[in-house]
């Protein structure tokens, strides 16, 4: 068995199976790592943080794309991209006729801090242009188009926990399965992508599973478990 490192996990596509729902068999994984786990995310803050509570592990969390960082050992809450702009998007893209798609409760907007997401069933291109117009850019996570701001992402959402933490990122295996996760595997010191994972991602990463979803994380944390 390698010694383990610190890791870095996506949730949706890299802990889920098919249906987005998480396998239960990645619960003792994550509980029982012996480093720092860090669930990095596209979803709002609220998504990890309840994961991490109920699998009873620290809450270190990047949410929003590297928006939204969390670190509970220094009790630290940083909101690193543009609400506004984002917001700003959503209201040009609503008066070109479109959606956000969520319908009226809207539970994917609801807790976000820094960005917008936007359904996957509404027009891409009108959106991109007008994310553009307000200098963000719209990321396709395969579960929804992400407006967001450029100038953070998952991986400069580890080196804040990292600086928060006095470690090096690249101490750590990322594992994870989209193009959100491609900073995050650049300054990684392993980034291993799920079989499942987009073109982005694959390209990126170190080494792709052969397994994909669920399965697929735990091909790439296994030779570092007992």
């Amino acid at each position: 068995m390698s010694e383990t490192p610190p890791l870095l996990v996506d949730i949706d596509g890299t802990l889920t199976d098919e249906s987005r729902a998480i396998d239960p068999r990645v619960f003792p994984v994550l509980r029982e790592w012996p480093e720092t786990v860090v669930i990095a995310t596209g979803k709002a803050m609220p998504f990890p943080i309840a994961l991490c509570e109920f699998l009873g592990i620290e809450r270190t969390v990047v949410a929003e794309n590297g928006g939204v960082v969390f670190v509970e050992a220094t009790d630290e809450l940083q909101l690193r991209g543009d609400h506004e702009a984002s917001l700003a998007v959503a209201e040009a893209y609503r008066e070109l006729g479109h959606e956000l798609g969520f319908g009226a409760v809207d539970l994917a907007n609801r807790w976000r801090e820094t960005e917008v997401v936007v359904s996957l069933n509404q027009p891409l291109e009108p959106l991109e242009r007008v994310a553009e117009e307000f200098g963000l850019v719209v990321l396709d996570t395969g579960f929804a188009y992400h407006v967001t701001d450029p100038s953070v992402d998952k991986g400069t959402g580890l080196e804040a926990i990292c600086a928060e933490l006095e470690m090096d990122p690249s101490s750590f295996l990322a594992v994870g399965d989209s193009e959100n996760d491609a900073e995050a595997f650049d300054v990684a010191g392993e980034a291993i992508a799920v079989a499942n994972a987009d073109e982005t991602a694959k390209a990126r990463a170190d080494r792709v599973t052969e397994a994909r979803y669920a399965d697929g994380f735990l091909e790439a944390v296994a030779p570092y478990r007992p």
